[in-house]
């Protein structure tokens, strides 16, 4: 029996799938044991940064020192969902028992789901429960629930990527509301800070990002800038 070309193709790209997918797993895991071991060098008691790679790219610790501001960690990791950073809440957030948490979980849920499921409910659903976990563990921290930041789909390594049809400003504007609304609930700070970071349609601006979701470090200093009076 004869193989297509096709065929084969559609194979090969699903072994490239799959081993990226393995690596990105090993990379998360990585990172996470790295920062269980930090954790028994930091001081108790001061800010964090947390969530997924929006928030580890982010040079806030640099941005801080800089500044003279108190000492900031971040223990943000790339790829994490609600559900990862739930498995992992111990050493990406609760270890290091802050006095202030900036919190920004949550995107890489915006996503295709398998039939039958809800990204929206699912998504809800997760971040309530990481706010109870909070409430009950850190009672006395005061907590900073970020807005989601804006995408630019027109970004040129967006236009292929089939999530970028669910992750969309729309989804985006829905999912900080219901954060928005968490906040307020827990009696957390719900914060945005993405208004230098938009143009005039409300995207990302396109200068500042390649893939129309994460962007560079001029972009960061926008948002410190704006994160200031909050440290």
């Amino acid at each position: 029996m004869s193989v297509s070309r096709e065929q084969i193709e559609q194979e090969v790209r699903a072994e490239i799938m799959q081993s990226f997918a393995e690596h990105f797993s090993r990379e998360k895991e990585r990172k996470l044991e790295n920062y269980r071991q930090q954790n028994a060098y930091i001081q108790k008691g001061q800010t964090l940064f947390t969530g997924s790679s929006l928030m580890e790219q982010f040079p806030v610790t640099e941005y801080c020192l800089n500044e003279g501001l108190p000492v900031a960690y971040n223990r943000g990791i790339g790829g994490y969902t609600t559900d990862e950073f739930i498995a992992a809440i111990d050493t990406v957030l609760l270890d290091p028992q802050p006095a202030r948490l900036f919190i920004n979980i949550g995107t890489n849920d915006i996503r295709p789901m398998p039939e039958g499921e809800d990204w929206f409910a699912h998504l809800s659903a997760n971040y309530r429960s990481i706010c109870e976990i909070i409430r009950e563990k850190l009672p006395d921290t005061v907590v900073y629930m970020m807005a989601y930041y804006p995408v630019n789909g027109q970004a040129p390594m967006a236009r292929d990527n089939p999530g970028m049809q669910v992750r969309t400003n729309e989804n985006i504007a829905r999912a900080n509301r219901m954060v928005e609304a968490l906040a307020a609930e827990f009696g957390f700070h719900y914060i945005d800070v993405n208004d230098g970071l938009k143009d005039a349609e409300g995207n990302l601006q396109i200068e500042h990002t390649a893939d129309g979701i994460h962007f560079d470090a001029a972009a960061y200093r926008t948002v410190f800038e704006r994160l200031k009076k909050y440290l």
